[in-house]
């Protein structure tokens, strides 16, 4: 009889265990999925390179595999909103961008600051012209890194904060662009390729550093990226695309879900 109590105890307290976990779980899972998220950002953010544009989106070529709309799918926020837009710059976010976000809003993430630093004409220099000219519009685009692009992302960044001051923000860095050495047919010497790499990780830095003073969270896509870079023989990033120039340079379908949305699940 004694044992028989026992056995009956021990069943009720496994089962109220298991309740208790499995109520955690769910409670969890409704935490997860009351998120009210917003996407802001440059073309990296809105998916320039993956295809599968929303029409509605025009030429800001939003993506549905776009890593903020592979993230919604597959954590099913609360609300999602999603403003990146291709070819954005700093005062296009603020300008343009920040309706969505309110004291209620749990979670942003935003990639900005190539345009400003002038990626677009650099990637066209090194393509057309020579070496030297290459290396001097990079070393460029690195002094502008240095003199303006810190206070035009204090501009972004304190907005973010000031409409939504709960959230967490996650911002995303760039990839390099490269694999070095070995053989490559992409147009472009060795030192202009390691530069230009070199200048992804100068603005990289930059921007988590401006990032981490604001409180922010900055997701280094690097890592992710590194094995898929053009000339790896995996590429996750469109080389120079003459019959769609505006992808040449972005990540591909691949580059948004193996590349970027990794890092923002793992930050957000």
């Amino acid at each position: 009889m004694k044992m028989s109590r026992l056995v009956a105890f021990s069943s009720s307290l496994l089962l109220g265990t298991l309740l208790a976990l499995t109520g955690a779980g769910v409670a969890q899972a409704k935490e997860s999925a009351a998120v009210d998220y917003v996407a802001l950002g440059d073309s990296y953010s809105s998916g320039v390179g993956a295809g599968s544009y929303d029409s509605a989106s025009g030429d800001c070529k939003r993506s549905t595999r776009a890593y903020p709309a592979l993230w919604k799918a597959a954590n099913n926020p609360a609300s999602f909103a999603f403003t990146a837009c291709s070819g954005a710059k700093t005062g296009d976010v603020t300008a343009g961008q920040l309706g969505p976000l309110t004291s209620s809003t749990d979670l942003v993430s935003i990639s900005i600051g190539g345009n400003d630093a002038g990626f677009a004409d650099v990637m066209t220099t090194c393509v057309l012209q020579s070496e030297a000219t290459c290396l001097s519009r990079i070393a460029t685009a690195r002094a502008y890194v240095d003199s303006t692009l810190p206070g035009k992302l204090d501009s972004v960044y304190s907005a973010i904060s000031a409409k939504a001051p709960s959230a967490r923000v996650v911002v995303l860095g760039y990839p390099r662009f490269y694999q070095l050495g070995g053989s490559c047919i992409a147009g472009l010497s060795e030192k202009e390729r390691s530069a230009i790499n070199g200048a992804a990780d100068y603005l990289n830095a930059a921007t988590a550093k401006r990032a981490a003073d604001h409180g922010f969270t900055f997701g280094d896509v690097t890592s992710t990226f590194t094995g898929h870079e053009i000339c790896s023989g995996s590429a996750w990033l469109h080389s120079v695309n003459w019959l769609n120039i505006g992808e040449s340079y972005h990540p591909t379908a691949a580059g948004q879900s193996g590349g970027y949305l990794p890092v923002l699940t793992s930050k957000a």
